[in-house]
């Protein structure tokens, strides 16, 4: 029965959980400018009175949405959603945001984050493919067979893999740190002002949440792809 339970976690599991992190880490990447544009951000800006009265409510009034590529925004709930062009060095368009709101505290992260995001995200989906290709080499015939079962193949789907997941999972956290210091930094600005401050409020954005998830799953197959190499090298 384990025999049968680790079968089948390695051949179908795994690259489920891969194509799922996958697709999630792409989602958080893209989102908002090119998908999911009020759905999903790293960074949200919405109306609130939480931080000028004492009791908040619900109102009415701008949102931006901030991401890895580029930004959204309406000027109400109801107004149609504007986004930039998706670019790896994004200007935040925040012309929406009332003229008090302190727009220079949500700038965009340095060009070489967004870059080393897409080759994180790169590595991960051929590590996806060759991970997929050797799990099910003897279902592919003897010479495919004979060739994924060649060492090199293992070795650098695993590096692949490995890196994949460093690159991702680092550029990630860097930008969460950067995006909840502009919150922070936002949300205490607006504070400062009182009664007399824009109703409005920065959030840390869903898109993280994806991005944890992501790498969780991405983590199974990863670790099934280490042990197997790990046992080769010992033999």
């Amino acid at each position: 029965m384990i025999a049968g339970l680790s079968k089948a976690i390695t051949l179908y599991l795994a690259p489920v959980l891969t194509l799922t992190a996958i697709l999630l880490s792409l989602f958080a990447y893209l989102a908002p400018v090119l998908i999911l544009q009020d759905k999903v951000a790293l960074l949200t800006v919405t109306p609130s009175t939480a931080l000028v009265q004492s009791a908040s409510h619900a109102v009415d009034g701008p949102s931006v949405f901030l991401g890895v590529l580029g930004s959204c925004s309406r000027l109400n709930n109801a107004a149609h959603i504007n986004c930039t062009i998706a670019t790896l060095n994004p200007v935040y368009d925040l012309t929406a945001l009332p003229s008090s709101a302190p727009r220079l505290l949500l700038a965009a992260p340095t060009q070489a984050t967004p870059v080393f995001l897409g080759l994180g995200l790169a590595c991960s989906i051929i590590f996806f493919i060759t991970f997929t290709l050797i799990s099910f080499r003897h279902k592919m015939g003897e010479k495919m067979t004979a060739n994924l079962d060649k060492p090199i193949w293992s070795r650098l789907s695993t590096w692949l893999g490995f890196f994949g997941f460093m690159i991702g999972i680092t550029s990630f956290l860097i930008l969460r740190m950067w995006f909840g210091k502009a919150v922070d930094d936002f949300n205490d600005s607006i504070t400062l002002q009182g009664a007399d401050g824009p109703q409005i409020i920065a959030n840390v954005g869903n898109a993280f949440t994806m991005v944890w998830v992501a790498y969780a799953f991405y983590a199974v197959p990863l670790i099934i792809s280490l042990s197997k190499l790990n046992v080769k090298a010992t033999k």
